[in-house]
């Protein structure tokens, strides 16, 4: 047996002695992974260092590098959001009734694992961890095949949390790692519909369309993340320019990071001044409409069309708006459907924008950044859905669970 159709097998196989553990059973096996991860941090960090200088050395984006870059304090940010695993409440086996049918028959629903999720990925080794453990809860079998870029780290951290498994007297292929990143054993992998039953791409759009294209297994897509900021012209300033830095500053490389500023006509010429000198203090690159360059120093004017890129970095789309309609047309044409915010004092454009804007998040008055599992109470997340089948947004335990039915008589027929 070759060695994707191995894993696979393996990984399905071993998703069925998974399903016959308890919460509780599950719950120390995520305690003693999060204790490993604290445990093994050096030797993690060892060979992520291999993996850093190999990224450099082929010239990789300073986007790529961030999301490759372990460290101390992010080590410990994986084993606490397996600790945060821990305390969510098990999906598996919850049930809602349904009702009694006329003819006694009585209909619920229960919550059973997917059974195998594959995770493909590029520079993100805090996916091995997180994703090992939303799985391993939720009963789902779980196959890591990440780039070659995040190889060594990986394969280091996935060490840590199978050690754990031998001690449970569990099988490793619970959590599997491709060892190798050929682009052929990839193609292989996205083939095993008899084995898995769901895979989630994490990386840039050209991985997800790859995969979407290419897998015949079901595939949850996470595209590009065009995220914005409108400032409705109900806005407090003070909260609109902290919602601006936070958004564009704090880390870029990430998909919650803020790619456009819309701004509502009637506060351009007090807003704008005022983020001009804000973002220039950070140095990030200003492209701007016609109407908005004129408020910044060395801006780039764009052209209608040229809207709705995924920056990664110091550098944002500015534009000015007519009214709040505007800024939902500007939104749903150049929108990515991952996280959209508003900044107003006026809770009825508050509310208007939360039931109007088709993204995954919709946000009042809070940072595009909030827009993550772990700090919208899922603990981590296994990926962001961008489409609406079956998960919409950061998934957590539950997004890794379907239903069955479960329906019980007492011997009746149907007529």
């Amino acid at each position: 047996m070759n060695l994707i159709k191995s894993i696979s097998t393996e990984a399905a196989q071993a998703a069925k002695k998974l399903a016959l553990l308890t919460t509780n059973e599950k719950n120390q096996v995520l305690t003693d992974m999060a204790k490993a991860i604290r445990s093994k941090a050096a030797e993690i960090i060892k060979a992520n260092e291999a993996d850093l200088a190999a990224a450099r050395d082929n010239q990789l984006s300073a986007a790529m590098i961030d999301r490759l870059t372990l460290n101390e304090e992010r080590i410990n940010a994986m084993a606490e959001g397996i600790e945060t695993i821990v305390e969510l409440a098990d999906p598996v086996g919850a049930t809602r009734d349904m009702g009694v049918r006329p003819n006694g028959i009585k209909i619920s629903k229960m919550r059973v694992p997917l059974g195998v999720v594959c995770m493909i990925y590029e520079a993100r080794p805090n996916v091995t961890a997180d994703a090992g453990a939303l799985c391993f809860k939720s009963g789902n079998g779980v196959i890591l095949r990440g780039g070659k870029e995040a190889l060594k780290s990986s394969l280091a951290i996935a060490e840590a949390m199978h050690e754990v498994l031998t001690q449970h007297g569990l099988p490793k292929a619970l959590i599997s790692v491709v060892p190798d990143p050929d682009r052929g054993l990839l193609m292989e992998l996205m083939q095993q519909k008899d084995y898995i039953d769901l895979i989630i791409p994490r990386g840039g759009e050209g991985l997800i369309n790859f995969v979407t294209e290419n897998s015949t297994v079901p595939v949850i897509q996470h595209f590009k993340g065009v995220c914005h900021l409108y400032i409705d012209k109900d806005a407090n300033l003070d909260k609109a320019i902290a919602l601006l830095l936070n958004g564009k500053t704090q880390r870029t490389g990430v998909c919650n990071a803020l790619e456009g500023l819309i701004v509502h006509q009637d506060i351009a010429a007090q807003f704008l001044p005022l983020a001009a000198t804000e973002l220039a203090k950070h140095g990030v690159k200003i492209n701007a409409c016609a109407n908005s360059v004129q408020y910044f120093d060395g801006a780039t004017e764009l052209a209608d069309n040229e809207f709705g890129e995924e920056y990664l970095s110091l550098e944002i789309a500015v534009r000015q708006v007519a009214d709040f309609a505007a800024a939902l047309e500007h939104i749903d044409r150049f929108g990515s459907h991952h996280t959209e915010v508003i900044c107003t004092e006026n809770q009825q454009t508050a509310t208007l924008f939360q039931r109007s804007v088709d993204a995954s998040v919709v946000m009042v008055n809070a940072s595009s950044r909030f827009s993550d599992g772990s700090e919208l109470g899922l603990g981590a997340e296994i990926g962001i859905a961008t489409t609406k089948l079956h998960a919409y947004g950061p998934m957590g335990l539950e997004s890794l669970t379907t239903e069955k039915f479960l329906v019980n008589g007492e011997g009746q027929t149907r007529q």
